[in-house]
């Protein structure tokens, strides 16, 4: 298949890249480098230097040009995470929301077939401890901009698939780690954030008491997942689908497995737990996680040599 992946040269998307080239399809990258790296970047893709957020412009070509033939987008592109959200809403709303919806457009123009929207667990907000795990029916409460964006998008996806036929699916994601997560930037996440006060001599920082928990999902099989998506045999009009390990641990229990000193600091706003149930993305697309987190995190520190 010929595929577009938006935020290809990122976390998640190079991982994607890597597994969709492994597996014969021809690959088509958009990344601005916002948070991606060059580095990520396989060299058997076609990569685009495009923002999202604006009609992007492809060198010599035409956006018709890029996108005839493509079978389907995985759109992984976005500004992550919930504090620079609520600093920076306008920004956020630009590539989450626009982006989003300029590359629906696209697919409508140019007859491509399915997409597949990268969205987050962020949309169900602060759950009560008697709703979990959460299943993808349970009521929604974004608590920021960035997760009130990825809900608009699992709406604009729905409605694009009701409107104009467009096929599209909606992926929940769980906190995902592994590798290539990274360990330095505004858009790091606790383990990342942990491994740099680590590296620099530093004790690693928790914010309040630190039980606030997390259900931590493999990069790989994310990646899965949204392979899984490609392939199913059909259609899909807006469906959604939890991808999490269905397991959560808390924050102090993550710097146990780090290792190293620490200290605690002001809470932000944020849920106290997250935690999935998987059981509708093992029913319909037969996907399971793979990964255990513990034993990764014990080989990533050492090649970290920490």
């Amino acid at each position: 298949m010929r595929c577009v992946v938006t935020g290809g040269a990122g976390f998640i998307g190079s991982n994607l890249v890597d597994k969709l080239i492994d597996d014969g399809h021809e690959v088509i990258i958009f990344d601005n480098y916002s948070t991606g790296k060059k580095e990520n970047i396989n060299p058997k893709a076609k990569f685009f230097l495009v923002d999202i957020s604006h009609q992007p412009s492809f060198e010599n070509k035409t956006m018709k040009d890029v996108m005839t033939g493509v079978d389907v987008v995985f759109h992984l592109a976005a500004l992550a995470r919930v504090q620079p959200s609520i600093e920076n809403p306008i920004e956020y709303h630009n590539t989450n929301v626009n982006g989003t919806l300029n590359l629906l457009k696209a697919c409508v123009d140019y007859d491509v077939k399915r997409f597949v929207f990268s969205s987050s667990s962020s949309v169900y907000g602060d759950v009560e401890e008697k709703d979990l795990p959460t299943s993808e029916d349970a009521n929604l409460n974004p608590m920021s901009p960035y997760a009130i964006h990825k809900l608009i998008g699992e709406q604009y996806c729905k409605l694009f698939s009701e409107l104009y036929g467009l096929e599209t699916v909606c992926l929940r994601y769980f906190n995902v780690y592994g590798e290539r997560q990274p360990i330095e930037g505004a858009y790091t996440l606790v383990m990342g954030v942990f491994a740099q006060q680590l590296l620099n001599g530093k004790p690693m920082t928790i914010r309040g008491d630190g039980e606030q928990r997390r259900d931590f999902t493999y990069v790989g099989d994310v990646v899965d997942a949204n392979i899984r998506c490609m392939d199913y045999p059909l259609e899909l009009n807006g469906d959604v689908f939890n991808i999490g390990n269905s397991d959560n641990k808390s924050v102090n229990q993550i710097a146990d497995m780090m290792g190293g000193s620490r200290t605690h600091i002001e809470p932000v706003i944020e849920p106290r737990a997250t935690l999935a149930n998987n059981s509708k993305v093992k029913r319909v697309l037969s996907w399971k996680p793979t990964e255990d987190l513990e034993k990764w995190i014990s080989k990533w520190v050492k090649s970290l040599g920490l």
